[in-house]
């Protein structure tokens, strides 16, 4: 009578088991497969989508390292061609933490994300500075300084632009940045 099962119910707990070992499988693939399409770290400016100009690059490359040397904050900039249907947020959310910006305690990083083949771009900011970068100083960052020039066809000048006004924010001088927001704001045609 040991190890005997019911008529119609042998191989049950053993059909589950596999069932759970699938399921597990499957979900590390699926882990495996969003981790794949990620872009490696392989700097502080990552311009997959070819849009930065080598100067600008080199010159943004340099401004980032010398902030990162005066605190601990980190900024680091990204371009790809396309988010291949995903919106931008949550691929901007999964690449910040793929590549660990900041440090780990502090959460102090920052991501500069463009798909220029998409029209979309993204600042997504560490929890540990979300009060000194908030959702209003991206917002300005974007529509005043890289929109216009994406529209003219300056993508260098763009990024160039708002890393800029995101050094200048960190390093606690916001007043500029939201000054010109406010005027942008009452310009007539806007």
């Amino acid at each position: 009578m040991r190890g005997r099962w019911p008529a119609g119910q042998r191989g049950v707990g053993r059909n589950a088991f596999i069932g759970v070992l699938l399921s597990i499988f499957c979900l590390l693939l699926a882990f495996a497969a969003l981790a794949a399409d990620l872009p490696p770290l392989t700097g502080r400016v990552v311009d997959n989508a070819g849009i930065i100009d080598a100067g600008t690059r080199a010159a943004l490359t340099q401004k980032l390292a010398d902030f990162e040397k005066k605190g601990s904050d980190q900024i680091v900039v990204a371009t790809i061609p396309t988010l291949g249907g995903e919106e931008i947020e949550p691929y901007a959310n999964r690449l910040f933490r793929f590549w660990k910006l900041g440090q780990a305690k502090e959460n102090n990083g920052v991501l500069l994300l463009v798909a220029p083949n998409d029209r979309k771009m993204r600042i997504e900011v560490g929890y540990g500075l979300e009060g000194t970068l908030t959702d209003l100083h991206t917002k300005l960052i974007i529509e005043n300084d890289m929109v216009p020039a994406f529209r003219a066809g300056d993508f260098s000048g763009g990024i160039s632009k708002a890393v800029d006004d995101m050094i200048m924010v960190l390093e606690g001088n916001p007043e500029e940045l939201e000054a010109r927001g406010k005027r942008n704001e009452q310009a007539p045609f806007n």
